[in-house]
């Protein structure tokens, strides 16, 4: 069973339980990926294969941290909350992240392995470990170890 078909069934399980946050979450989730599924053209009865669902979970995520973030520097922190939330539910299908020390390891090995003495070529370098990472990563936390290692 795919992520977009496990989906389907948690939402089930969120109703029996009348867990009406968990099910709420869920529903956007599934809403996000037919929204996916008519975008690529295809009919929203269909199943995401498991990389693309992981793109709608991860943009979802993001979408909950900025909001969170957004509400923390207006001075609404009941609204923050609901989206932290709302993160930790979509966060559940995320792939497991890495520690920091070993996304540091790895950078550096690329770095040794790349030869690259100077943060010209940091772009290039971070695309290649994300790639490598596959998700198992977030984006900013590679960018700003990069930074931290190159002149």
């Amino acid at each position: 069973m795919n992520i977009h078909e496990s989906l389907k069934v948690k939402i089930s399980e969120a109703m029996r339980a009348r867990d009406t946050a968990r099910l709420n979450t869920l529903r956007s989730l599934l809403t996000a990926m037919t929204n996916e599924l008519i975008v690529k053209k295809r009919k929203p009865n269909e199943f995401l294969s498991d990389d693309e669902a992981l793109a709608v979970i991860k943009r979802a995520a993001n979408q909950r941290k900025e909001s969170a973030r957004q509400f923390e520097a207006g001075g609404r922190p009941e609204l923050a909350e609901t989206e932290n939330e709302e993160l930790k539910i979509i966060s559940s299908f995320l792939p497991e992240q890495m520690p920091k020390e070993e996304i540091k390891k790895v950078v550096q090995e690329k770095i040794q392995e790349m030869n690259i003495t100077d943060s010209a070529s940091a772009g290039k370098l971070i695309g290649m470990l994300m790639k490598d990472f596959k998700g198992r990563a977030d984006g900013n936390e590679v960018k700003d170890i990069v930074a931290s290692l190159l002149p």
